[in-house]
Parts: C-alpha cells; structure tokens; sequence
C-alpha cells in the first residue's frame, strides 16, 4: 500500500499535534529522508513521541520503518514517472509549466490513483457488498458534487441488468428514499472525505431503517464509515489543483465498475438478458428516429 496515499485517507482521523506531522510529509514526502525524528517534530512544532505515534497510526513499527518505506516510494514513482518533468508528485502545476507538462502530470496522478485504489482493495468487502446488491430488493445511491455522478453511473448500470435501483439527485430526496427503505434494501453512499452531513444522514436514516450500508470513501476512518456496514477504500492523494472532487472520480468509477461486473458475473443470464433488450430497446428508437 502506499505510504502516501494511507497518510491521506487517515489524515481526518488524526490528533492535531499528528495531523500536522502528516500535513508534513503529505507537503513534501523527502522530508522523512533528510530530517531526523527529532528534526521533523521540531518542524511540525511537536515531540519526538508523537512521530512515534504518528508513524505507528499508519500501521508502521516507528521512524526508521517510516523512512525505509518512504525512500521505496519514493524511488518507485521517479521511476514510474520518467515522462513527467520535475519536480514531481507532491508539488503542484507551476504557473509556467506547458500542456504537455499538465497532461504528463495529469496521467501519472490519475493512473497511480486507479492502480492503487484496484490493487488494495479489499476482496473480502468486495465480495460482501455483492452479495448484498445482487440480492437486494431495492437499491438507493447518494452522492454529492462529483460522487453524484458516480452515483449516476452505478444507478444506470445497475438498472441496464434489471435492478432496482435509483439514484438521489438532492439531499432531500436521499434522506426520504433513505427513511423508506427496509430489511433486504441496500443504500449505497459516495463521499471521499466522508464527512458531508447529508451522506452521513442517509446512511444513518438507511441503517435505522433496517436496510444494510455500504460506503466508498478515500477515509475509512469517517463519520460516514461509523455508519456505513461495508467500507470499499479509494487510495487517492490530492494537490492544490486536484482536490478531493478531482481527484476522487476517477477512482471512485473504477470501484463502481469492479462492483458493477462482479454483480453482472452474480446475475449472469438474467444480465446477458437485460443487456440484450435494453440494447434492442435503444436501437429500436435511433432507428424510430432516423
């Protein structure tokens, strides 16, 4: 797993005198490599304990651990990289760096996204929150700013092979359907920070109702994912210019097709079916209309 990428999805859940040890390094990652323990808590005006603690929130032994897998890392992506000029991730698109420079940057960002995000995760909540969707008797998604649109294309997906599924365009109507739902219905919630009240909401309204929770969030550690049933984890890192909205969909997209495909596989003739008529249905109209 990425170092980085778990020092950000954590970063919410941490104490201030840590969180600002993590703000650190998420700024600049070579700085565990040329400061020492006491050097770096002394930047992020903290001790040397806290470090410790920081180092062991993110599933490490201590210091040393931290900047051996760091100095990996950070070896991995210069050579992953190799197209995109410098300086390289953790800084930003300089005022005069050119296109060609924004789409390298652009293509690496966006890529080690969808390769971590894929790469970690979890099989076993995967595999859970199929099983909840292929059998659910009515499936509610909500999502806000751009994890509405990832909403979207799991509720047009999952309607294309005959679910029932619907997808809550406003905060009103997710909180609605969420307080309708019941035993056997599922209420699927987007949120990279996993801090929206709304989303939280829903899900809170949807487990008290009876019907199960499954989030997709970039912070498992979330007021979302305390009442979410089933977490499926992003691993993505965010920059001035790629904030949580942008950096989030593309990631958020490949968990829905993961999810999407493994129903499908669940459900194989009723889907090859579905996709069939609906495909019939469309070509019927485009031929209606020329």
């Amino acid at each position: 797993m990425s170092i980085q990428s778990d020092i950000q999805s954590k970063r919410a859940a941490l104490a201030p005198a840590a969180g600002r040890v993590a703000d650190a390094v998420l700024a600049n990652p070579a700085v565990v490599l040329t400061h020492t323990v006491n050097e770096l808590a002394q930047l992020c005006n903290t001790s040397d304990p806290t470090v410790v603690r920081f180092c062991r929130s993110i599933g490490l032994s201590g210091y040393a651990q931290l900047r051996l897998a760091m100095a990996a890392e950070l070896g991995r992506e210069q050579s992953a990289r190799s197209e995109v000029p410098e300086p390289g991730f953790g800084h930003d698109i300089s005022p005069d760096a050119s296109l060609a420079e924004i789409v390298a940057r652009i293509r690496f960002t966006e890529v080690m996204g969808v390769e971590e995000t894929t790469r970690n995760l979890d099989l076993g909540v995967l595999a859970g929150a199929v099983d909840l969707v292929a059998g659910a008797g009515r499936i509610g998604m909500y999502g806000v700013g751009s994890s509405e649109m990832v909403a979207g294309d799991l509720h047009h997906k999952l309607f294309r092979i005959g679910l029932n599924a619907n997808a809550f365009a406003t905060a009103d109507n997710a909180l609605m359907g969420a307080s309708l739902m019941g035993p056997g219905d599922v209420a699927i919630a987007f949120s990279h920070g996993g801090t929206t009240g709304s989303v939280v909401e829903f899900l809170r309204l949807a487990r008290t109702a009876g019907a199960a929770t499954l989030l997709v969030t970039n912070a498992p550690s979330s007021p979302a994912a305390g009442q979410a049933g089933l977490c499926l984890t992003t691993m993505v890192r965010e920059t001035p210019f790629r904030a949580g909205a942008m950096a989030s969909r593309i990631s958020q997209l490949a968990v829905v097709d993961c999810l999407f495909v493994a129903v499908a596989q669940r459900r194989y003739e009723q889907s090859v079916a579905a996709l069939g008529a609906t495909h019939q249905a469309v070509a019927s109209l485009q031929r209606m209309r020329s």
